[in-house]
């Protein structure tokens, strides 16, 4: 069974209305079993009408890169691990009988084929040069995820290459709904992001569009452990 909380009070008042979810699933993060991923799937297409998943695929390079991987190797178990996933979730459809599963994961190479998403990478890499509060927040949720791999705070270096990771995803966060041609969209993740909390307060000059939401989706056994 699977909890939906709303981010923010924005998005609760989109929620439960949206009729497309976008899931987004993290390479490398053990939470995404296959068992999981058939359950998460039949719980979205319970709830929504239409919906993708995204897997930010080849960035993740970036961020095995900030971690100390030389650049070839990880781009190579970038691309292993990418593999791996987007068969996973392929898997998880084709078992709920979902045609044409392919067509509903999102990876970078098809997104840059957007002009949608090609248009929101563009302003949140605009802001990032020119406004400094918004590139600290961007950096902070760099640090977020690295600290939460090592355990230590990264260096300059480790954070210039994270932080292209995290741009590469910002637009689906910003604006799913407008990349896959959809009014209104919630992006489906299983942890509260504090960078995407205030985000999603409109705290920044870069926002997310209108009709954007955030909802939290979380087994309800996994949060009564902790884990």
């Amino acid at each position: 069974m699977f909890d939906a909380t709303p981010l923010s009070s924005g998005c609760a008042r989109l929620y439960p209305d949206v009729r497309h979810a976008c899931v987004g699933v993290s390479p490398f993060n053990g939470y995404f079993t296959a068992e999981r991923l058939i359950r998460l799937a039949a719980w979205t297409a319970e709830h929504f009408a239409e919906f993708c998943f995204f897997v930010p695929d080849e960035v993740t390079a970036y961020t095995l890169e900030a971690l100390g991987y030389p650049p070839a190797r990880a781009k190579q178990k970038a691309h292993r691990q990418s593999c791996h996933v987007h068969n996973k979730i392929a898997a998880a459809l084709r078992a709920l009988d979902v045609p044409d599963p392919e067509s509903r994961i999102l990876g970078m190479a098809r997104l840059r084929e957007l002009p949608s998403y090609r248009r929101l990478l563009a302003e949140a890499e605009n802001r990032f040069e020119t406004d400094s509060a918004f590139r600290s927040a961007c950096y902070g949720a760099s640090t977020w995820v690295l600290q939460g791999r090592t355990g230590n705070v990264p260096d300059e270096r480790a954070l210039r290459l994270a932080v292209r990771y995290f741009l590469a995803e910002l637009p689906l966060f910003a604006g799913s709904g407008l990349i896959t041609g959809n009014p209104r969209s919630m992006f489906v993740y299983h942890q509260r992001v504090p960078f995407l909390e205030k985000f999603f307060d409109r705290e920044f000059a870069f926002r997310p569009e209108p009709g954007q939401g955030f909802l939290v989706v979380a087994e309800a056994a996994l949060e009564a452990t902790g884990r």
